[in-house]
């Protein structure tokens, strides 16, 4: 049992279902990610567990207790804002200690809490400064010092990153991790970002239309989709309709177009039953193009280049194989395959997949 199960969890809004008999565990101490794109239930779902929603159907378990009918204020959870939602008339200080006022803890020991969350999120000097005198990075830090100064069960929090610039996502991530990890504490992170959630869970949990599409690690998801959706949510995959013709111990003999007959080793291809219609899931960054076919490239294609994708270390290029456009993603040390390049595909089958068709 999880620090977190959602069973059979339902919401409706009307005639309009956001969750649908949604079912999941969310181990003690564990880094999980809802992802899916905007519309998909990730946000209800995170907000029943806040005790903001109640689900239509279905139990919500925290800690082995029922917690359905329990207030926000007494789930002893921790929450993070898109908007960060810090009082602007309160210092950094009173903002932090805000929960343990709320709690009725001492003033010597809030006094002693607020400055270790300070000195976690690296801000032991801010806390007489107002949110307006604070940056983006900052008032993210503050918001999450917060949220864990109360020492919560679980901490939620919902696309917490997405109000910062590029770069400064990017560090915030990696210490919102080395953060998470220093505490231990179970959390809950929402996000529509795939390099996010890649790069931030133990866990990933891939929603869709109010529906969980796929759980599982990071590597799981990614490598071995479950289906059509995730393969194209997470990361850029072409995929290939085509026949399984036999499936046996070995893997899955799938016949596509361009490359022909390719055997999906069976760990790649758990979600094919046997014969019949499948698909060929080829990340981008798997299908290499080269001036020249491999010595016994028996998964090599010609094909011409028709886009060019410049993106410094990397090219995102799409190119064309008789009727079929497939998109590749290569390192370069100079310059990219220009526009109208004649080039060879290559793939090898262990870094594809198999989906029914």
């Amino acid at each position: 049992m999880g620090a977190v199960s959602l069973n059979n969890i339902v919401k409706r809004f009307g005639t309009f279902t956001a969750v649908e008999q949604t079912s999941m565990q969310i181990p003690e101490g564990s880094f999980t990610t809802l992802l899916g794109p905007s519309g998909c239930g990730k946000t209800t779902t995170l907000r029943m567990i806040a005790g903001l929603l109640d689900p239509s159907e279905g139990e919500i378990i925290i800690n082995d207790k029922r917690v359905n009918d329990v207030p926000i204020h007494k789930r002893n959870l921790g929450l993070v804002f898109q908007n960060y939602a810090l009082f602007p008339h309160k210092t950094v200080a009173e903002n932090v200690a805000f929960g343990l006022r709320y709690r009725n803890v001492a003033k010597s020991e809030i006094t002693r809490r607020v400055a270790d969350a300070l000195e976690l999120v690296q801000l032991p000097q801010l806390g007489n400064r107002y949110p307006k005198a604070l940056s983006g990075g900052q008032q993210q830090r503050i918001a999450l010092a917060r949220a864990i100064v109360i020492e919560p069960d679980v901490l939620l929090l919902d696309e917490p990153l997405s109000a910062l610039d590029a770069n400064l996502r990017e560090d915030m991530r990696v210490e919102l991790k080395n953060i998470q990890a220093r505490i231990g504490v179970t959390t809950v992170f929402v996000t529509h970002d795939q390099s996010e959630a890649l790069a931030l869970s133990d866990q990933i949990v891939v929603m869709s239309n109010g529906r969980v599409e796929q759980v599982g690690a990071p590597e799981e998801v990614y490598n071995t989709p479950a289906s059509e959706f995730v393969a194209r949510f997470l990361g850029a995959s072409n995929i290939l309709g085509g026949q399984c013709l036999s499936r046996g111990a070995d893997g899955a003999v799938l016949d596509v177009p361009v490359f022909g007959k390719v055997t999906v080793p069976s760990a790649k291809a758990p979600h094919l039953a046997g014969e019949g219609a499948a698909k060929l899931v080829i990340r981008a960054e798997k299908l290499l193009l080269c001036d020249a076919p491999p010595e016994g490239g028996a998964f090599s294609a010609p094909a011409t280049v028709e886009t060019v994708d410049y993106q410094g270390q990397s090219v995102r290029y799409f190119v064309r194989a008789g009727e079929v456009q497939l998109q590749a993603i290569n390192m370069i040390d100079e310059r990219p395959f220009p526009v109208g390049a004649q080039v060879h595909m290559t793939l090898r089958p262990q870094d594809c997949a198999a989906l029914p068709g």
